[in-house]
């Protein structure tokens, strides 16, 4: 049967538009994230001393990472029953209400504990939307995409991460150069509010993506699952528990850099954290390219090969990077960063969207890719800014984060290496029953 389209879209058409709404959403995640870092703390935690308010701005952060698991089995579950494109409309429209929200959000000295409950749960639907987002993303990509260049094109989505960092930095470090007490009054609201704009413009594109040709034959073939979680949870757990656990490197790496860094460079080393945004968005910047460019090597060789190198790779960075991050000049801060987001981060994290994906059947790929993802994030990612935090109060030197992020890759190296050896051979099967579907 013919799809009932004209002509099959362009991969690079797909992956382009992936791309774009995949920075607005993680647009709309890092801002939080640094605004955590630089005012959160003092706005709706003030009643506690420095060190427990900025456990507490983390730990609001970290909440996403909570939710994230259960958007990813909600988005999963229609994205594997009604359509990939569906879902992703829907997200970005979560992903803005939640970002709206806190633009809005009166402080804690307006209306007492209601704050840091209201923004916990701004923080949670954020959450929920990522959590549809990112498999959703993905899939489009990679199903649209040719045997041969699976991993490229997946890597769309990856590289919005990075320009999703480059936006929210950018857009704190224009307003870190307002008077402080404007900062604190209202400064800190703009990049939350600017967000409507970028949310339209992605629910625009979302709504002109053609539906993943892998999930129509899927569902012209009537092997759409009743409750796709279930499938997953029953037939493909190894699968599951791999998926989850081969961020270890990428995650520790991206938030240490991102999140933990913000804050330990102007509170221990008096380093101004303007200087910190411009070279991470200058490092986030190239990262936008370079991901794409490594992905390519996994196409060559293979996903898992490429992804066990990055492990590697962050392993041999880690002390390193606090290295030069720690000489305190622009341009020392620069080098780190260029380590650790184009190199570090890309090569460990820009392959991990086609593996992950890969490990399941396209009937159940979105849930089965989301769950993997989300639920790794609870445990790879959401600790990492609060255990490197104590870590460094505990023992007063970096050494034992970067320690941390030594012991994180090589966990991340084990679970990859024992990796499903035939998850490949799935990946084959459903391309080859979409070309058997298009004729």
């Amino acid at each position: 049967m013919a799809r009932p389209t004209d002509a099959p879209p362009s991969p690079l058409k797909v992956a382009g538009a992936s791309f774009i709404g995949t920075t607005i959403e993680w647009y709309d995640y890092y801002i939080f994230g640094t605004a955590s870092v630089l005012i959160f703390n003092t706005q709706f935690f003030p009643n506690l001393d420095p060190l427990a308010g900025t456990l507490a701005a983390f730990a609001t952060f970290a909440i996403a990472f909570i939710a994230r698991p259960f958007g990813g089995a909600f988005f999963g579950h229609f994205g594997d029953r009604i359509g990939r494109k569906k879902m992703l409309v829907l997200s970005v429209l979560c992903m803005g209400l939640g970002t709206l929200v806190v633009g809005f959000l009166p402080t804690y000295a307006q209306i007492g504990i209601w704050a840091p409950l209201l923004l916990v749960i701004s923080r949670f639907l954020q959450g929920f939307a990522v959590g549809g987002e990112w498999g959703g993303a993905v899939l489009m990509s990679l199903e649209h995409a040719p045997a041969n260049k699976r991993a490229f094109y997946a890597s769309f989505p990856q590289a919005g991460v990075p320009a999703g960092t480059v936006l929210s930095a950018g857009s704190f470090a224009l307003v870190t150069l307002m008077p402080d007490d404007a900062f604190d009054a209202w400064g800190w609201r703009i990049p939350f509010l600017a967000s409507v704009i970028l949310v339209a413009i992605g629910l625009y594109i979302r709504l002109k993506v053609t539906e993943s040709p892998e999930f129509l034959a899927v569902k012209e073939s009537n092997q759409t699952p009743k409750v796709p979680v279930w499938d997953v949870l029953k037939f493909h757990k190894w699968a599951l528990i791999v998926g989850m656990m081969c961020g270890f490197a990428p995650n520790i790496i991206f938030y240490i850099a991102t999140v933990f860094m913000v804050k330990y460079g102007p509170t221990d080393l008096g380093i101004d954290s303007s200087v910190i945004f411009v070279a991470m968005m200058i490092a986030a910047s190239i990262q936008v390219v370079s991901m794409p460019y490594i992905a390519t090597f996994a196409d060559r060789t293979s996903k898992r090969k490429l992804l066990l190198i990055g492990c590697v790779i962050v392993a041999l960075g880690a002390f390193p990077v606090f290295w030069l991050f720690n000489i305190g000049t622009f341009w020392s801060i620069l080098a780190a960063l260029l380590i650790a987001l184009p190199i570090m981060h890309a090569v460990s994290y820009g392959a991990i969207s086609g593996f992950t994906a890969e490990l399941f059947p396209a009937r159940v790929r979105y849930t089965g890719t989301s769950l993997a993802y989300q639920l790794g994030g609870v445990i790879t990612s959401a600790p990492v800014p609060i255990i490197a935090a104590l870590l460094l109060a505990e023992t007063g030197t970096f050494a034992s984060v970067a320690l941390y992020m030594i012991v994180a890759a090589g966990l991340g190296f084990v679970f990859i290496f024992f990796s499903p050896k035939g998850h490949q051979a799935i990946a084959t099967h459903d391309t080859a029953r979409v070309d058997e579907f298009a004729q």
